[in-house]
């Protein structure tokens, strides 16, 4: 056993728009169900994660219901389960790279939400710690931000320029590779 699945995040909260505003790519958790179901049918370790705020406002605390996992990921029986109130899945609940090398896991295939903030930083710290990293960019999802930065005054971005930043960020930093559920399932489409 050489590569996990590890699917981040991918909780109710994600589902209130009018908390989080615009999103894009509605088809993210359909890929991951679809990346989900190809780990169990070929007995591959599935590591779930799940972001518990600290916040008692937040959506993501763990006394709110947008605290659950969406379905199809509450219904799996991961291998490893790891809670986190920070961005990296590295820095949460039982210890992941631990566990990681405790199974000989070196290769990682990453999906959930959001893009540019948990996925990308579990995704980068993965690299710098020497794994073989592939994110599954169409089973990620983002939200549009706008925040006033010093020295750049507002800046906007939408949720897809975030996913297409990202994936350049990851990719030609060297951190992951980048890759389509249809390719990492092995339809022959991509």
């Amino acid at each position: 056993m050489t590569r996990a699945l590890i699917v981040i995040d991918m909780q109710r909260a994600f589902d209130d728009l009018d908390f989080w505003g615009a999103t894009t790519n509605p088809d993210c958790e359909r890929k991951v169900a679809a990346l989900i179901e190809r780990w169990q049918d070929a007995d591959e370790p599935i590591v779930v994660v799940r972001h518990d705020s600290t916040s008692v406002h937040s959506p993501l605390h763990p006394d709110n219901a947008g605290n659950e996992l969406m379905d199809a990921v509450a219904a799996v029986d991961p291998a490893l389960f790891v809670t986190k109130n920070v961005n990296s899945a590295f820095y949460g609940d039982p210890d992941l790279q631990v566990w990681l090398e405790t199974q000989a896991i070196r290769e990682l295939v990453i999906c959930g939400i959001q893009t540019n903030m948990c996925v990308e930083t579990t995704a980068r710290m993965a690299g710098n710690l020497g794994y073989d990293v592939t994110v599954a960019l169409d089973a990620t999802r983002t939200f549009d931000l706008r925040a006033d930065v010093a020295g750049l005054g507002i800046v906007t971005r939408t949720a897809s320029e975030l996913m297409a930043t990202t994936a350049l960020d990851l990719q030609a930093g060297g951190f992951a590779q980048i890759a389509t559920t249809a390719a990492l399932i092995g339809e022959n489409r991509t």
